[in-house]
């Protein structure tokens, strides 16, 4: 049980109400958030999520939810370590949940027909990413999805979240996706060279990703999770010329920031 009071004034002017839930705690050596983490509910109700996230005997939470109809909730104050990101890995870390801010979007995902995200809650989302992104030091880089830190687990926003109309208003990193074509690929299975060289990028981005040289079962949950958030135009786990080039402009356009390196790592089950 938390050892904060359940009453919390909003962080944001955007929230429409606060519903305060149990389960947080104190983020573990990290003194302010630098991720930002998006997700969906994956719920058939937006009522069913937002009670399942205060719920206490679930043990899982999020900082705010933004509904079908672009309303905001928020559950845990921001200076707290929600419980949302579960097992999980980004360029180092493992425990996401001390580093990021966690954003649930109400969808049913992709148990429950995975509808289009209405242009209202888009417009909201990125509302209150603006306004996180102005209090808090999160460079672009590190505005992620679920399924980009918990790539064997997740999939969540899931290929239909439009990553391009956040960038657009300064959210996140993207760079346009080359379209796929004909060409050489990898798949599960083989090895070499090629195959360690696409690991490096992705570990270099920030995917718990081993720098082996075999395409295995974590490399194209990675390629997959990357894919869904960058290349969506095919989501299929395989390296294919589209993938390996869109990739490549990531990485190259990507901001600077002291330390970086490879930093691949398998993840934790």
């Amino acid at each position: 049980m938390t050892d904060a009071p359940d009453a919390f004034p909003p962080n944001s002017p955007l929230v429409a109400q606060v519903l305060p839930s149990p389960n947080h705690g104190p983020r573990l050596g990290v003194p302010r958030p630098d991720m930002l983490l998006l997700h969906y509910t994956g719920m058939e109700s937006s009522e069913e999520a937002v009670d399942w996230l205060r719920s206490p005997e679930r043990q899982v939470s999020a900082h705010y939810v933004v509904l079908e109809n672009g309303r905001i909730l928020q559950l845990v104050p921001e200076a707290r370590r929600a419980w949302h990101a579960g097992a999980s890995f980004w360029a180092g870390a493992t425990d996401i949940n001390s580093h990021s801010i966690g954003i649930e979007i109400a969808n049913p995902g992709h148990d429950f027909g995975y509808p289009p995200f209405p242009a209202i809650q888009v417009e909201a989302v990125i509302a209150l990413s603006k306004d996180i992104l102005s209090r808090q030091p999160i460079p672009p880089d590190r505005v992620l999805a679920h399924s980009d830190v918990a790539p064997m687990r997740k999939n969540d926003p899931g290929e239909k979240f439009p990553w391009e109309a956040l960038h657009r208003f300064g959210v996140g990193h993207l760079v346009e996706e080359v379209p796929p074509s004909d060409g050489r690929f990898f798949m599960r299975g083989e090895h070499g060279q090629p195959v360690e060289a696409l690991q490096a990028m992705l570990a270099f981005y920030g995917y718990g990703v081993p720098v082996s040289g075999t395409f295995c079962e974590t490399t194209e949950a990675v390629v997959r999770a990357f894919q869904r958030h960058f290349r969506r135009a095919r989501v299929d786990g395989i390296a294919d010329v589209s993938t390996l080039a869109t990739l490549y402009s990531l990485c190259a356009a990507r901001p600077a920031a002291e330390g970086d390196g490879p930093a691949g790592a398998p993840e934790s089950a």
